[in-house]
């Protein structure tokens, strides 16, 4: 039976990544902060990068399914030998290097960074290692994107975009990461390889929005303003503490097209993302 390293499992793709190992006849070892209960062919160890148990040396694959860059400190000095490393990034790595809003770019940056770091660590190692960088992750209701949008739409009725939000996007649900992320491990060994994983299909914003809204029991409505006029009510409900960790340039990016191609995914991976056809339990928090 194979064993597995899961760091981040208490989290919407470590949910479903444990769930597809499990399904797969893995067994996993999977690092948590607080102390959680094994499923069967689950072992949980309580720790953080920061003082981290005592672990397996004898592991076929390590999964990184949380903060990239910690991991990614972390793994140069790690006491087992393993031959597999799959590592969850993001596609910010790219959309976000000329951002305007200096956070963003910060974030760009240590993603590079942690990327850069992994490599070079697998590769001393002699490791294949495969980097994973998804698009707007949903399906488990603990994402900050959609699961957010329908979250306030619940409490408000409504929810409110500026006009000529049209940039397209590509979101995409946790278990067609997770099938993507055991099939980096089941296939061939590859050294140095990174795939963009983005949903299934490709729509515009506010498309996108509307099919969550739709999707919801109490059918909040869409609202589109001019942009002056979306900009002081932003101002207004930030300075009332709502939307305050909304970043600088998301509106802006909502009028940008954030597009990924997954064609090396769908041939060396079987990758074959599902349409965005949200339901309400996709928005609730589960697992």
């Amino acid at each position: 039976m194979k064993r597995a390293l899961v760091f981040g499992g208490s989290g919407q793709i470590g949910t479903a990544l444990i769930a597809r190992l499990l399904a797969a006849g893995w067994e996993v070892h999977a690092v948590s902060r607080r102390p959680r209960t094994g499923l069967p062919r689950v072992q949980w160890v309580q720790g953080d990068f920061a003082s981290m148990p005592v672990l397996p040396r004898a592991i076929d694959a390590i999964y990184s399914a949380g903060p990239l860059d910690l991991f990614s400190s972390w793994y140069p000095t790690a006491p087992m030998d393993c031959p597999q490393v799959v590592a969850f990034g993001s596609t910010s790595v790219l959309s976000k290097r000329a951002a305007t809003d200096p956070g963003e770019r910060a974030l760009a940056q240590r993603l590079f960074e942690a990327e850069a770091q992994l490599r070079e660590a697998a590769a001393a190692k002699g490791c294949a290692a495969t980097l994973l960088r998804p698009t707007l992750v949903y399906g488990l209701g603990r994402d900050r994107n959609l699961s957010s949008i329908a979250a306030l739409a619940r409490r408000t009725g409504f929810f409110v975009l500026p006009a000529g939000a049209t940039g397209l996007r590509q979101p995409v649900h946790v278990e067609d990461l997770a099938q993507a992320a055991c099939a980096a491990a089941e296939g061939p060994a590859g050294m140095q390889r990174d795939y963009a994983l983005p949903g299934g299909e490709t729509l515009p914003y506010r498309e996108m929005v509307a099919r969550v809204l739709a999707a919801l029991p109490s059918k909040p409505r869409l609202v589109e303003l001019p942009s002056p006029l979306f900009r002081l009510l932003l101002a207004g409900a930030r300075a009332g503490g709502v939307l305050r960790d909304l970043p600088g340039g998301a509106v802006a990016r909502m009028r940008e097209d954030l597009v990924f191609d997954d064609a090396p995914a769908r041939r060396e991976l079987a990758y074959a993302p599902r349409p965005f056809q949200p339901t309400a339990a996709m928005f609730e928090v589960s697992g």
